[in-house]
Parts: structure tokens; C-alpha cells; sequence
């Protein structure tokens, strides 16, 4: 697996991935790749949390089937490698990879959570810094920040917090989960169609703070839901890989968060992940 650590680009928002990285992915040999082997964390129903308040709005995630050749996004919350995404991206796959400037950096030690749509990458590439994640919930109303690439173009969805709840995964009786919901209100650039690519991706507070990993969207309401930040926190000590706190910075306004975005980008904090299906 190559594990180099990102040097620092320069230049524009790059918009498009060039051909050139799928044909590395997909063309790589099982020498090159590897297997990527997937454990799941064990959730202590003995730890506290705190009650989910009812906020009027009940959410389906529709069960998508066998999983397929797909793409998403992961970022970095440790200096030592360690990176989250979603579990919907990495569940199923036969080999994973993080986007590099020079290709793809091949990934096989992935821990999911029991609880949430939350993944941990471990011995993933090393970044120049990492995210810092926090368990404390935006006042209501608070910007929400969601990054990553839905269509496999670089974006930003700027959101305004509703409140925490409950989805349902895989249909009317699938599996109770704990979500933030957020109110969609704008997109920088602007765009039509599905968020499909952004799962995985951090949400940001205002604070500059990661408080939950994009999950899943709902178009028709303009909702967009996230991981509770408190399951994926207990999936971070779960997989005893972090041990830094992060870097944070204002977000208090959606451009701040449009600059930001483009430095993670540039230092390669936030990549699309790939899930590769035999």
C-alpha cells in the first residue's frame, strides 16, 4: 500500500477527476490493491446518551441493494493516518482506495460502526493535519457545513440545524439509528440533482468543528442527515487511532467555509474514496 504523505497543491477548484485516476483504479492489479478486510466495532449499550428530541419529521433510508462500484468521500482526523467516511461507502467492498495526486493510495484496515453510517479508516495516507471532531450539537438554526464531492465534483452544502432524531435504515423497520437533520440552503457552486458522492464527507459548526459525517439527503424536503456525533466519537475510541484533538478555524459565514473547503483540498485533508465491487 502506498503511504506518502500529500504535498501541498495550488490552482483552482479541480471540478472534474481526470480519467486518468479511474483507469488507475480500476485497471490496478489484486498485488497492487489487495484485499480490504472490514471489522465492526463493538457498541457498550451500558454508555450514556443523551435523549433524541422529537423534531417533527421521521426519516426512511431506502435499502440500495447489493453494493456497487461506487464513489464517496473520506477526511482526516489524525496526523498518524486515520481517516472517516461512511459505512454505506465502505460496507461490501472488495477493495478501497483514497484519491492521491499521483493515483490512489490503497486502503485495508477499515472498522465500521454497529450503531451509525460511520466508518474509521486506519493506516490510511498521512496528512499535514486533521479535523477536530466534537460531541456538542449546534444551536438550532446554527449553519451547518457539509463537504465533499456529490457527483464527483468538489462542493459545499450550506445547511441551518433542525435537530437531532431517528432514521430508519433499509425501509419501514430496518434498523433505528441516531441523525442530525439539517434544512438545505444553498449550494457553492450552485447545482442541481442528488448529493450521491458527498456521503462520508464532515459536517463543520460554526465553530469549524466536525459534528457529523454526511450520510444521507432527502431532496424532495431538502434535508440532508448526518451521524450523531456521539457514535462516531465512540467508534473513534473504538478504534484506538486518535489521539490528537484537531484543527478548527471560524465558519461563521458560508464563505469562510468555501476557503477552508479549498485548503482542504489543496492539503489533501478531504479525498473521494472508491469502493471497488469484483
Amino acid at each position: 500500500m502506498s503511504k506518502a504523505r500529500t504535498s501541498n497543491r495550488r490552482g483552482c477548484l479541480p471540478w472534474v477527476l481526470g480519467a486518468v485516476l479511474l483507469i488507475v483504479w480500476f485497471g490496478g492489479s489484486e498485488e497492487e490493491w489487495g484485499d480490504a478486510p472490514l471489522s465492526v466495532e463493538q457498541f457498550d449499550p451500558r454508555s450514556p446518551r443523551r435523549p433524541m428530541p422529537d423534531i417533527g419529521e421521521s426519516f426512511v433510508i431506502a435499502d440500495p441493494g447489493p453494493q456497487q462500484d461506487s464513489q464517496g468521500t473520506a477526511f482526516a482526523v489524525d496526523r498518524d493516518g486515520t481517516w472517516l467516511t461512511a459505512q454505506h461507502v465502505t460496507h461490501g467492498c472488495d477493495r478501497i482506495g483514497l484519491v492521491a495526486e499521483d493515483g490512489i493510495d490503497a486502503i485495508s484496515d477499515v472498522l465500521e460502526s454497529s450503531e451509525a453510517d460511520a466508518s474509521v479508516i486506519r493506516q490510511g495516507p498521512l496528512p499535514e493535519f486533521a479535523l477536530a471532531l466534537t460531541e456538542e450539537l449546534p444551536e438550532e438554526g446554527a449553519f451547518g457545513y457539509h463537504m465533499g464531492f456529490p457527483a464527483g465534483n468538489p462542493a459545499v452544502v450550506v445547511s441551518r440545524f433542525l435537530g437531532a432524531a431517528y432514521a430508519s435504515r433499509g425501509g419501514p423497520g430496518g434498523q433505528r439509528e441516531p441523525i442530525l437533520a439539517w434544512a438545505e440552503a444553498e449550494r457553492v457552486p450552485s447545482f442541481d440533482g442528488p448529493l450521491g458522492g458527498i456521503s462520508g464527507g464532515p459536517t463543520f459548526d460554526e465553530q469549524g468543528r466536525v459534528v457529523g459525517v454526511n450520510a444521507a439527503s432527502t431532496p424532495r424536503r431538502g434535508r440532508v442527515l448526518t451521524t450523531d456525533p456521539l457514535a462516531v466519537l465512540r467508534l473513534v475510541v473504538a478504534s484506538a487511532a486518535v489521539d490528537e484533538s484537531g484543527e478548527v478555524t471560524d465558519l461563521s459565514s458560508p464563505d469562510r467555509a468555501a476557503r477552508l473547503f479549498q485548503l482542504l483540498l489543496d492539503r489533501g485533508i478531504i479525498r473521494q474514496v472508491y469502493c471497488d465491487v469484483r
